[in-house]
């Protein structure tokens, strides 16, 4: 049986499956995150979504690009230290030449009218892919609320109106909201005894 330290894939094998992420990775960090998912959630089951979603919050918590931070601990996680430098580099190698070019190219066509037409049908469908991101991010935790009970499925949504109204309507900045829900979490959940451990929380 293997223990969550066992590399599962191969360092190349990292290195192939993200370098097609960063291939295809247009539409900014929602589709970045969506193909993640596909390829280690859904595709090769190597991680659960809430495993994912762990490493994911751990990320949140660091300063950076977030999506930079998930590729070093997936790449860690499944394929020890050469899959966490080969993860890297396949996820940036590509990705970088390609928005460089994409980049020089944009400059001599971004006036044209159907450059414009293209990035108007692009921003809603990067919209879609946010949604099903954020359905993804959410559905994990609303059936651990759940299972635990309706007192913490009542803190759990209260926290997400609470977060909501902070960045949205007073726009408190990021890192003073998630270490205040951090505390809340201590407050509401740290005494009750129905609360589910979370999968891959240890390594």
């Amino acid at each position: 049986m293997q223990t969550a330290q066992t590399p599962q894939l191969s360092a190349w094998q990292l290195f192939r499956i993200w370098s097609g992420i960063g291939l295809q990775s247009f539409g900014g960090g929602a589709s970045t995150s969506y193909l993640i998912q596909r390829e280690f959630s859904v595709k090769r089951t190597c991680i659960t979504m809430e495993e994912y979603l762990h490493l994911w919050n751990l990320c949140m918590f660091a300063p950076g690009i977030n999506l930079i931070a998930l590729t070093i601990l997936i790449g860690k996680k499944l394929g020890g230290f050469w899959g966490m430098l080969l993860s890297l580099l396949g996820m940036l190698l590509p990705s970088s030449i390609i928005t460089c070019l994409i980049a020089a190219l944009f400059t001599q066509v971004r006036d044209l009218h159907a450059t414009q037409s293209i990035l108007k049908g692009i921003i809603p469908a990067t919209g879609g892919i946010m949604l099903l991101v954020g359905l993804r991010f959410s559905l994990p935790q609303y059936k651990r609320a759940r299972l635990e009970g309706g007192l913490s499925l009542f803190f759990s949504l209260l926290l997400v109106l609470v977060c909501a109204v902070a960045l949205i309507v007073v726009q408190l900045p990021v890192f003073i909201v998630l270490p205040s829900a951090g505390l809340a979490g201590i407050v509401l959940f740290t005494n009750r005894h129905n609360i589910l451990p979370i999968e891959g929380g240890k390594q």
